[in-house]
């Protein structure tokens, strides 16, 4: 009887200690990992020289009608606020190409950086399992201390998406 109950047991537990790293990986706050964008001129961008500086990053599709609306919002916000914050944008759709985020940016009208990175590195930085479903745009706040203060749910995350409440949140930070 006990080596019966003694292997789900086993189980059990190996489940819950691998899930664990799972679950915390992606909660807030916890300090930002390295993370380099390639802009479409080849010239690579670390998250680290914007140490000292609120940041807001938009992880999108270049296809994405929410992540083309989000991208604009952040413009507006990165126009009104004059240099407060730094935004990014991060491209990570499939067969990408640097025409596609040149035309994206040209389109929409953007003045902040954009560049891509692979799907798998953007997992990482969002400590993301590769099982999970993730809903686009993603949207991640950095305080000028290097700390993650907010980011998106997988499945999306509306508050994120709001101006008022972005703007709000950027104003909080810069206190």
């Amino acid at each position: 009887m006990e080596r019966r109950l003694a292997r789900p047991l086993v189980l059990v537990a190996t489940l819950a200690a691998l899930a664990v790293p799972l679950l915390a990986a992606g909660r807030v706050p916890r300090p930002a990992p390295e993370f380099t964008i390639v802009d479409p001129g080849g010239k690579q961008i670390h998250l680290s020289s914007f140490k000292g500086h609120v940041v807001v990053i938009e992880f999108l599709l270049t296809n994405c009608p929410h992540c083309q609306r989000v991208a604009q919002m952040v413009g507006r916000l990165d126009r009104e606020m004059s240099g407060r914050f730094q935004a990014l944008a991060v491209a990570f759709d499939n067969n990408l190409v640097d025409p596609m985020v040149t035309d994206f940016s040209r389109r929409l009208g953007l003045s902040y950086p954009i560049g891509s990175s692979s799907a798998a590195a953007v997992d990482r930085f969002l400590g993301r399992g590769m099982v999970e479903r993730l809903m686009v745009p993603q949207i991640v706040v950095i305080d000028r201390a290097g700390v993650i203060r907010a980011q998106s749910h997988p499945q999306g995350e509306t508050d994120l998406e709001s101006e008022v409440y972005l703007r709000t949140l950027i104003d909080h930070l810069l206190q």
